[in-house]
């Protein structure tokens, strides 16, 4: 089995135990103070995508539980929500409970959007499961899915170590390990990767330094 299947097959099986990690929960509680200054990173970057204001017709890339998908669902006024994973949508559909929702089963790796049908694109700790070598066509599809004018919001993981490679294990509660992509940007690298494809991109770490968040657009 190759990362990218490995890759999904993990998601699908931690989709019950995910959100104990949003909310530091179990084995992903590390203590009063951390755990605020999580929270905290949390909140800026939830203030940011509210400001950022994701209306008209939106795309949500990777939307798995919902975490996100309840803020955008507020502004958009038609939202598409796309996951890989059946298990993570049944959980978003249970979260948000908006019918105007659209869930779209599909692989991101696959899945081509309808051209220039979207105003916004928003997706939360996706890019850096997205390999090297498929970044330049992720952007592209991106890119083709949004009408002009059209912007991105995205959030995602920020460097917490000195990482190597782009592959990592991961292990779910009952010890089964699976090995996927995950890569991590800095602010300014990933902005100049951006320029060079032609998009113009905003970028920032929280303020407790958790995440990495901003806009993007062409």
């Amino acid at each position: 089995m190759n990362a990218l299947e490995e890759q999904k097959r993990y998601y699908r099986e931690r989709a019950a135990e995910y959100d104990d990690w949003w909310f530091r929960r179990g084995r992903y509680d590390e203590g009063a103070d951390a755990n605020a200054r999580w929270f905290a990173d949390a909140a800026e970057v939830e203030r940011a995508l509210d400001e950022f204001g994701a209306r008209g017709d939106v795309l949500e890339l990777a939307c798995g539980t919902g975490q996100w998908t309840r803020h955008v669902a507020r502004t958009a006024q038609r939202l598409v929500a796309v996951d890989a994973a059946p298990e993570v949508l049944e959980l978003n559909r249970a979260r948000v409970g908006d019918d105007r929702i659209e869930y779209v089963e599909a692989d991101l790796f696959e899945w081509q959007p309808p051209h220039a049908a979207f105003d916004a694109c928003v997706f939360g700790f996706w890019l850096s499961h997205v390999p090297e070598d498929l970044f330049d066509g992720f952007w592209s599809r991106v890119r083709a899915a949004l009408r002009p004018g059209g912007r991105v919001f995205l959030v995602d993981s920020a460097r917490v170590r000195e990482t190597r490679g782009e592959l990592q294990v991961r292990t779910l509660a009952d010890g089964r390990e699976f090995t996927i992509v995950k890569r991590y940007f800095e602010p300014d690298e990933l902005a100049q990767q951006l320029r060079s494809l032609g998009w113009d991109a905003d970028l920032q770490l929280t303020a407790n330094g958790s995440f990495l968040y901003g806009t993007v657009k062409f």
